[in-house]
């Protein structure tokens, strides 16, 4: 965890020498990709057997890690972003977290079972295809949203891979009935195309709503108390000064008394100042008045005033952050019950279920007021910043989880499925997926995240509006919220999108949403789709032609 606010951009890349100075990591990313795509290049030819089209595998073993990769670059990179922009964690502890938690989340988690896409938008099952027109269709689907995710990363785009690999199908399904004469536009399911539709306004939405009423509450109630006891600070918003200074000294220059606090904070004290206070200080503003009000106190008065600001400022972080993290943990600890555990052969009864969530509460509860206690050592705006970015890295890790075992099934499933036919000959209605296949492309997710990840993080993190601990927290936690709730009651959403809404609520509460940037990333969305259906098609007629 990074110790300060202002590290975020630490990680920027650097030109320079053979790599830049991030040479080892990147050669340490390379060669484990590399040990990955061999090793499961192998493993894929064991596991085919003998009598497999050696070209037609390789190809499938391309196609579906560079799929990965992709998502990894794009997804998995919006996941991280707002941590990562927050200055929670840098660049290099996100691929750390991003290869334990991403990789666990698809091996624990990932499903021994993925259907092969039959009759969820496309009517596959109507045309009657033989076996390897069907491995092409799921190969092009991959290519055609892998390469539509690629040039959607390189502008900044963070989009649904999950809209990208239905495009892919589609597009290739459609134009394979259309050359074989076995059907067309007909056999797609409007309906569900039209629930995608709905998922580019409900989707934001959610996450908005959610963003904006806990991000708005947690500014209120915890935020704000240690905004005024900062900005009483009697040298220009320094908290951590001494409080047993003689209080009749009024020796400050008359001058310096009045000049406005603003411009005497260092740049590490400002970005404490907005973690804590989450206001610009800006002139006119209310973090400008806060200040200007502070800075015409007499040194005496602001000692008086601070004092009483300091003890609520505390009791803010000691009595409301406990229930707010015992509701994370609650929410965390519930996709990790109902999604990770049953795949691991943990299946607990809903009564065993809400148990355990009730013991989780309460011990993170205990455990976090025990933090916030010893946290009274620390200046107020440095206890402010390392509470939410305790709490921030846990919400990283568990959305991580979370993608790793629900996400990744876009790349794993149609590679499954080719896999299936390459081996048997036939068309499974369900196809197994090895641990091998999780493992490997849980690799290609990390290795994506690294190498072409940055620039959709600088999206969410810093693009659409400045993140701090304490909003980044609340992005991800309002984004896990909602993607449970939805699944739950079965509404059509897309995680990306609604952590995208999540991060737009936090800047509308600050008053600093970028509307601008949301603009061609709202066509991005609108265009994933046709995009990736276009790619695939083409793909599809190449394969059947060199094949």
């Amino acid at each position: 965890m990074s110790p300060t606010p202002v590290q975020q951009h630490s990680d920027a890349p650097v030109t320079g020498g053979f790599l830049g100075p991030d040479r080892n990591w990147h050669l340490g990313a390379g060669l484990m990709t590399a040990a990955a795509v061999v090793a499961f290049t192998i493993w894929s030819f064991s596991h085919a057997g003998g009598e497999v089209d050696t070209l037609l595998l390789i190809v499938a073993i391309a196609f579906g890690l560079f799929m990965a990769f992709n998502i990894g670059g794009n997804d998995v990179a919006n996941s991280f972003g707002t941590s990562v922009g927050a200055g929670t964690l840098t660049m290099k502890q996100a691929l750390v977290v991003a290869a334990v938690f991403e990789v666990s989340g698809a091996v624990l988690a990932g499903g021994s079972v993925t259907e092969t896409v039959r009759n969820g938008i496309v009517d596959i099952d109507g045309m009657h295809m033989d076996p390897l027109s069907f491995a092409y269709i799921m190969m092009s689907a991959l290519l055609g949203a892998a390469v539509w995710l690629l040039l959607a990363t390189k502008m900044g785009w963070p989009v649904s891979t999950t809209h990208a690999i239905i495009g892919g199908i589609v597009g290739a399904a459609v134009t394979t009935g259309i050359v074989t004469g076995t059907g067309g536009l007909e056999m797609v399911q409007w309906g569900e195309i039209g629930k995608i539709a709905i998922s580019w306004i409900l989707s934001p939405l959610l996450g908005g709503i959610a963003a904006f009423f806990l991000f708005g509450a947690i500014k209120r109630r915890i935020l704000t108390p240690a905004a005024r006891a900062i900005a009483l600070g009697s040298r220009g918003f320094d908290d951590a000064e001494d409080d047993d200074d003689a209080d009749d000294d009024e020796s400050d220059d008359e001058d310096s008394r009045h000049v406005p606090g603003y411009e005497r904070v260092t740049e590490l004290q400002q970005s404490a100042f907005a973690e804590s206070a989450a206001l610009d200080l800006s002139p006119g503003t209310p973090g400008a008045e806060l200040a200007q009000q502070a800075s015409s106190l007499s040194k005496k008065e602001r000692k008086a005033a601070r004092k009483i600001e300091r003890k609520a400022a505390y009791h803010a972080l000691e009595k409301r952050v406990p229930p707010l993290a015992a509701g994370a943990a609650v929410v965390i600890a519930a996709m990790l019950v109902f999604k990770g555990l049953k795949n691991v052969g943990l299946d607990l009864s809903i009564g065993g279920a809400v148990l355990m969530l009730i013991m989780v509460a309460m011990a993170v509860w205990m455990a976090v007021t025990v933090f916030a206690r010893a946290l009274k050592k620390q200046s107020i705006s440095r206890a402010t910043f390392i509470m939410f970015s305790w709490m921030q890295v846990f919400t990283a890790s568990a959305f991580a989880f979370s993608h790793g075992a629900n996400d990744i099934a876009n790349a794993v499933g149609p590679f499954a499925a080719v896999l299936d036919v390459l081996s048997t000959g036939e068309i499974s209605e369900e196809a197994a997926v090895p641990t091998a296949v999780l493992a490997a492309f849980g690799v290609a997710l990390v290795s994506g995240l690294w190498f072409v990840g940055r620039r959709v993080i600088a999206t969410v993190g810093t693009g659409l509006t400045s993140m701090h601990p304490s909003s980044g927290f609340a992005a991800e936690l309002a984004a896990a919220g909602v993607v449970m709730l939805a699944s739950v009651l079965g509404l059509p959403v897309s995680s990306t999108h609604i952590l995208i809404g999540a991060v737009l609520g936090v800047g509308i509460v600050n008053h600093a949403a970028n509307w601008k940037l949301m603009r061609p990333i709202f066509l991005a969305w609108i265009i994933t789709l046709p995009a990736a259906a276009s790619i695939g098609a083409v793909v599809v007629l190449v394969l059947r032609t060199a094949f």
